[in-house]
């Protein structure tokens, strides 16, 4: 269903211990009629990124210890929820954390890591620390959604027992400070810290397909491959013969001839990449017979990297209306090389 930018307004309130939290959105935010509503709870389905209400609560934080003793269990939890700590954006811990912290006894952590975007909603394990046992109480698993902006919603559910509680880790504070073009990020799990995204590389294709339309006797030091045939990418350049590397990445290359029997030197044909002879193509026919060559080559170029091919020895038959003295290749993979 289309949505118009004033259609994906968020909604929050927030949400405090006792009784049901309520959640309410203008009519327009509502699904149209016929909208499955796959949650079971009376409330139509859609994104949660979008419809959640705060957890501002800071006796859930890691560095909260218990001072009143409080149970989750007792909190009648609907819906989807974000949480905050003292109107900054945090999130769960994925570590075990000491039990009486929390505002509980016995805090609740999440035993797996929070999902990517991509992963859409998943469920995840919740366990409390008691006694030294960092996962005594394996409670009811919830589900997390990761949004765009660097938080996360959570579909909590009621604990298993009192007293255990969910968590809010204060490490993630700064998670919150992240830029759109960062991601937050931790090694241990304790110290978090704001990364840059690596910038997606736009896909190129790159094709090209060129040949001679002529004979070559000789010394021919860069063959000017004339017809061109395909060119997708813009790489090959017919009046000078040589292919300039669009982007970086692997590449495939490929150059033939056809050698008459005339009874001399042998026919070769070398790739040169940069100024270096990489590969060559040769035939050595003895008789009045004529004999097609043709050699490939694979390797990875830097953005800019020059290759043509060149005609050494011998002698190579092709006219007008013949493919047979050829040069071609494509991008196989685009990479980043540093």
């Amino acid at each position: 269903m289309h949505r118009t930018a004033a259609q994906c307004l968020i909604v929050l309130i927030v949400h405090s211990t006792g009784g049901r939290p309520q959640l309410f959105s203008p009519p327009h935010l509502w699904l149209n009629e016929g909208d499955e509503d796959d949650e079971g709870d009376g409330i139509p389905n859609y994104d949660p990124c979008f419809r959640y209400s705060i957890l501002d609560q800071a006796w859930r934080a890691t560095n909260y210890t218990t001072k009143s003793v409080k149970c989750d269990r007792q909190v009648r939890w609907q819906g989807w929820y974000r949480l905050y700590y003292r109107g900054k954006s945090i999130q769960m811990p994925e570590k075990c954390i000491p039990e009486n912290h929390c505002g509980t006894h016995s805090p609740l952590w999440l035993t797996q890591p929070h999902p990517n975007i991509r992963d859409g909603v998943v469920t995840r394990k919740m366990c409390g620390n008691w006694k030294k046992k960092c996962c005594a109480f394996q409670s009811n698993p919830i589900q997390v959604k990761a949004c765009r902006g660097n938080y996360y919603v959570y579909r909590l559910v009621r604990p298993t027992a009192c007293h255990l509680a969910y968590c809010t880790d204060v490490n993630t504070l700064v998670c919150g400070r992240c830029s759109s073009n960062q991601y937050c990020t931790s090694r241990d799990r304790i110290t978090y810290r704001c990364a840059a995204r690596k910038k997606k590389i736009k896909k190129q294709v790159i094709h090209f397909f060129a040949s001679y339309p002529g004979s070559l006797k000789g010394k021919v030091n860069r063959i000017r491959f004339s017809k061109v045939l395909v060119n997708v990418g813009a790489g090959f350049n017919k009046q000078t013969g040589v292919f300039r590397a669009p982007v970086s990445g692997v590449y495939q290359f490929y150059f033939s001839s056809q050698s008459g029997g005339s009874g001399g030197n042998a026919t070769n044909l070398w790739l040169v990449i940069n100024g270096y002879w990489v590969s060559v193509s040769r035939s050595d026919v003895k008789t009045s017979a004529s004999i097609g060559s043709l050699s490939t080559y694979m390797t990875t170029l830097r953005k800019g990297a020059q290759v043509y091919v060149t005609h050494v020895t011998g002698q190579s038959w092709a006219d007008s209306a013949s493919n047979t003295i050829t040069f071609g290749g494509s991008l196989l993979m685009q990479r980043r090389l540093k």
